[in-house]
Protein backbone atom coordinates (compact mmCIF):
# COMPACT_ATOMS: atom_id res chain seq x y z
CA UNK A 1 0.00 0.00 0.00
CA UNK A 2 2.06 3.34 -0.97
CA UNK A 3 1.02 6.68 -1.22
CA UNK A 4 1.63 8.93 -4.15
CA UNK A 5 0.55 12.86 -4.92
CA UNK A 6 0.39 15.04 -8.16
CA UNK A 7 -1.42 18.07 -8.76
CA UNK A 8 -3.10 20.18 -11.99
CA UNK A 9 -4.60 17.87 -14.08
CA UNK A 10 -6.29 20.22 -15.99
CA UNK A 11 -8.45 17.20 -17.42
CA UNK A 12 -10.77 18.53 -20.47
CA UNK A 13 -12.53 15.80 -21.88
CA UNK A 14 -15.51 17.78 -21.51
CA UNK A 15 -14.74 21.08 -22.28
CA UNK A 16 -13.07 22.99 -24.49
CA UNK A 17 -10.21 23.75 -22.65
CA UNK A 18 -6.93 21.96 -24.51
CA UNK A 19 -4.07 21.93 -22.34
CA UNK A 20 -1.49 21.14 -24.92
CA UNK A 21 -1.29 24.34 -26.32
CA UNK A 22 1.00 24.58 -23.66
CA UNK A 23 4.77 23.76 -24.28
CA UNK A 24 5.63 20.82 -22.51
CA UNK A 25 1.79 19.40 -22.55
CA UNK A 26 1.46 17.73 -25.95
CA UNK A 27 -0.06 13.86 -25.42
CA UNK A 28 -0.41 15.12 -21.26
CA UNK A 29 -3.55 12.70 -20.72
CA UNK A 30 -1.84 9.45 -22.68
CA UNK A 31 1.03 10.62 -20.66
CA UNK A 32 -0.65 10.87 -17.61
CA UNK A 33 -2.49 7.61 -17.81
CA UNK A 34 0.85 6.00 -19.08
CA UNK A 35 2.65 7.19 -16.34
CA UNK A 36 0.15 6.59 -13.92
CA UNK A 37 -0.40 2.55 -14.65
CA UNK A 38 3.16 1.97 -14.41
CA UNK A 39 3.72 3.25 -11.16
CA UNK A 40 0.12 2.77 -9.09
CA UNK A 41 -1.31 -0.26 -8.44
CA UNK A 42 -5.00 -0.94 -7.04
CA UNK A 43 -4.01 -0.98 -3.32
CA UNK A 44 -2.28 2.74 -3.48
CA UNK A 45 -3.81 5.81 -3.00
CA UNK A 46 -2.97 9.17 -4.81
CA UNK A 47 -3.95 12.49 -3.14
CA UNK A 48 -4.69 14.88 -6.18
CA UNK A 49 -3.95 18.44 -4.83
CA UNK A 50 -6.02 20.38 -6.76
CA UNK A 51 -6.96 21.87 -10.73
CA UNK A 52 -8.85 18.19 -11.62
CA UNK A 53 -10.94 19.40 -14.22
CA UNK A 54 -11.69 22.77 -16.05
CA UNK A 55 -15.45 21.69 -15.64
CA UNK A 56 -17.64 24.34 -15.00
CA UNK A 57 -20.40 22.24 -13.50
CA UNK A 58 -20.19 19.03 -11.72
CA UNK A 59 -22.17 17.47 -14.07
CA UNK A 60 -19.82 18.32 -16.64
CA UNK A 61 -16.89 16.50 -14.49
CA UNK A 62 -18.28 13.30 -15.71
CA UNK A 63 -15.95 12.69 -18.40
CA UNK A 64 -12.98 13.40 -16.35
CA UNK A 65 -13.88 11.18 -13.18
CA UNK A 66 -14.30 8.20 -15.50
CA UNK A 67 -10.93 8.72 -16.66
CA UNK A 68 -9.67 8.76 -13.18
CA UNK A 69 -11.81 6.78 -11.78
CA UNK A 70 -10.62 3.74 -14.22
CA UNK A 71 -6.98 4.34 -13.20
CA UNK A 72 -5.49 2.26 -10.44
CA UNK A 73 -6.23 3.11 -7.06
CA UNK A 74 -8.33 5.54 -4.64
CA UNK A 75 -7.82 9.09 -5.63
CA UNK A 76 -8.55 11.99 -2.93
CA UNK A 77 -9.13 14.88 -4.33
CA UNK A 78 -8.49 18.41 -3.05
CA UNK A 79 -9.68 21.78 -4.54
CA UNK A 80 -7.65 23.74 -6.48
CA UNK A 81 -8.67 27.51 -7.78
CA UNK A 82 -9.93 26.56 -11.28
CA UNK A 83 -12.24 23.73 -10.03
CA UNK A 84 -15.53 25.80 -10.63
CA UNK A 85 -17.16 22.70 -10.37
CA UNK A 86 -16.53 22.01 -6.82
CA UNK A 87 -20.36 22.76 -4.88
CA UNK A 88 -20.97 21.11 -1.48
CA UNK A 89 -19.77 17.97 0.25
CA UNK A 90 -22.82 16.08 0.41
CA UNK A 91 -24.25 17.14 -3.50
CA UNK A 92 -20.20 15.63 -4.52
CA UNK A 93 -20.60 12.88 -2.67
CA UNK A 94 -24.09 11.97 -4.24
CA UNK A 95 -22.48 12.75 -7.75
CA UNK A 96 -20.14 9.98 -7.09
CA UNK A 97 -22.40 7.56 -5.51
CA UNK A 98 -25.01 8.59 -8.48
CA UNK A 99 -22.27 7.39 -11.11
CA UNK A 100 -20.43 4.84 -9.45
CA UNK A 101 -17.18 6.32 -8.84
CA UNK A 102 -16.31 4.63 -6.12
CA UNK A 103 -12.46 5.00 -6.14
CA UNK A 104 -12.76 8.53 -5.27
CA UNK A 105 -13.54 10.60 -2.32
CA UNK A 106 -12.69 13.84 -1.53
CA UNK A 107 -10.77 16.10 1.12
CA UNK A 108 -12.51 18.89 2.73
CA UNK A 109 -12.53 20.06 6.21
CA UNK A 110 -11.24 16.05 6.88
CA UNK A 111 -8.61 13.46 6.91
CA UNK A 112 -8.42 9.80 4.93
CA UNK A 113 -5.93 7.40 6.50
CA UNK A 114 -3.76 5.66 4.47
CA UNK A 115 -1.14 3.85 6.07
CA UNK A 116 1.24 5.28 8.73
CA UNK A 117 -0.76 8.36 7.58
CA UNK A 118 -3.37 10.28 8.05
CA UNK A 119 -3.65 12.46 4.66
CA UNK A 120 -5.14 16.19 5.28
CA UNK A 121 -5.04 20.02 3.79
CA UNK A 122 -7.38 22.33 1.66
CA UNK A 123 -6.80 24.55 -1.30
CA UNK A 124 -4.60 27.38 0.86
CA UNK A 125 -4.67 31.05 -1.01
CA UNK A 126 -2.29 33.98 -2.20
CA UNK A 127 0.67 35.04 -0.52
CA UNK A 128 -0.27 38.61 -1.19
CA UNK A 129 -3.87 38.60 0.01
CA UNK A 130 -4.10 42.39 0.91
CA UNK A 131 -8.05 42.97 -0.90
CA UNK A 132 -10.77 42.31 2.23
CA UNK A 133 -12.36 39.31 0.43
CA UNK A 134 -8.80 38.27 -0.08
CA UNK A 135 -7.82 38.42 3.44
CA UNK A 136 -11.68 36.84 4.09
CA UNK A 137 -10.23 33.65 1.74
CA UNK A 138 -7.44 33.36 3.45
CA UNK A 139 -8.31 33.23 7.03
CA UNK A 140 -11.38 30.69 5.95
CA UNK A 141 -8.68 27.99 4.41
CA UNK A 142 -6.03 28.67 7.09
CA UNK A 143 -9.47 27.64 9.86
CA UNK A 144 -9.89 24.22 7.25
CA UNK A 145 -6.47 23.42 6.73
CA UNK A 146 -6.46 23.64 11.21
CA UNK A 147 -9.58 21.48 11.16
CA UNK A 148 -8.34 19.12 9.14
CA UNK A 149 -4.84 18.50 10.81
CA UNK A 150 -6.64 18.48 13.97
CA UNK A 151 -8.86 16.00 12.24
CA UNK A 152 -6.17 13.59 11.44
CA UNK A 153 -4.36 13.99 14.94
CA UNK A 154 -7.13 12.54 16.03
CA UNK A 155 -6.37 9.37 13.99
CA UNK A 156 -3.05 8.67 15.78
CA UNK A 157 -1.10 8.62 12.55
CA UNK A 158 1.19 11.01 10.78
CA UNK A 159 -0.48 13.82 9.19
CA UNK A 160 0.66 14.67 5.84
CA UNK A 161 -0.52 18.11 4.28
CA UNK A 162 -1.51 18.63 0.56
CA UNK A 163 -2.44 22.18 -0.51
CA UNK A 164 -2.99 23.82 -4.25
CA UNK A 165 -1.68 27.05 -3.79
CA UNK A 166 2.22 26.93 -2.07
CA UNK A 167 2.54 28.00 1.37
CA UNK A 168 6.12 29.00 0.74
CA UNK A 169 7.95 30.31 -2.89
CA UNK A 170 11.13 31.73 -2.82
CA UNK A 171 11.13 34.80 -0.80
CA UNK A 172 7.64 35.33 0.04
CA UNK A 173 5.19 32.72 1.94
CA UNK A 174 1.89 32.83 3.14
CA UNK A 175 2.15 33.23 6.82
CA UNK A 176 -1.37 32.21 7.78
CA UNK A 177 -0.99 28.78 6.14
CA UNK A 178 2.88 28.35 7.10
CA UNK A 179 2.31 28.74 10.68
CA UNK A 180 -0.22 26.19 11.30
CA UNK A 181 2.12 23.77 8.94
CA UNK A 182 5.05 24.17 11.41
CA UNK A 183 3.16 24.92 14.56
CA UNK A 184 1.57 21.40 14.51
CA UNK A 185 4.94 20.18 13.06
CA UNK A 186 3.74 18.61 9.92
CA UNK A 187 6.92 16.67 8.52
CA UNK A 188 5.64 16.25 4.94
CA UNK A 189 3.71 19.24 2.75
CA UNK A 190 2.88 18.84 -1.12
CA UNK A 191 1.18 21.27 -2.99
CA UNK A 192 1.10 22.69 -7.26
CA UNK A 193 -0.17 25.34 -8.84
CA UNK A 194 3.01 26.63 -9.78
CA UNK A 195 3.54 25.65 -13.63
CA UNK A 196 6.11 26.43 -16.81
CA UNK A 197 9.96 26.48 -16.94
CA UNK A 198 10.28 27.90 -13.13
CA UNK A 199 8.21 24.65 -11.74
CA UNK A 200 11.33 22.35 -13.24
CA UNK A 201 13.76 24.20 -10.88
CA UNK A 202 11.60 24.23 -7.82
CA UNK A 203 13.44 21.71 -5.54
CA UNK A 204 11.93 20.00 -2.47
CA UNK A 205 12.61 22.19 0.72
CA UNK A 206 12.84 22.05 4.19
CA UNK A 207 11.91 24.69 6.70
CA UNK A 208 12.13 23.72 10.67
CA UNK A 209 11.66 20.35 10.18
CA UNK A 210 8.59 20.15 7.51
CA UNK A 211 9.78 19.64 3.76
CA UNK A 212 7.76 21.23 0.79
CA UNK A 213 7.36 19.19 -2.65
CA UNK A 214 6.51 20.75 -5.61
CA UNK A 215 3.34 18.15 -7.65
CA UNK A 216 2.35 20.21 -10.17
CA UNK A 217 1.48 17.88 -13.37
CA UNK A 218 4.39 19.73 -15.61
CA UNK A 219 6.58 19.52 -12.84
CA UNK A 220 6.95 16.13 -12.09
CA UNK A 221 6.83 14.97 -15.98
CA UNK A 222 2.82 14.32 -15.63
CA UNK A 223 3.89 11.10 -12.65
CA UNK A 224 2.24 10.50 -9.33
CA UNK A 225 5.25 11.10 -6.31
CA UNK A 226 5.84 8.38 -4.60
CA UNK A 227 5.32 10.07 -0.99
CA UNK A 228 5.98 6.71 0.77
Amino acid sequence: MSLFAIADLHLSLDADKPMDVFRGWDNYVERLEKNWIQLVSENDTVVIAGDVSWAKTLEQTKKDFCLLHSLPGKKLILKGNHDFWWTTRRKMEQFLSDNGFDTLSFIHNSTETVGDYAVCGTRGWFFDAEEDLDKKILLREAGRLNTSINEAIKTGKEPVVFLHYPPILGESQCNEILSIILQHKIRLCYYGHIHGPAAHKILPRTIEGTTFHLVSCDAVSFSPVLVR
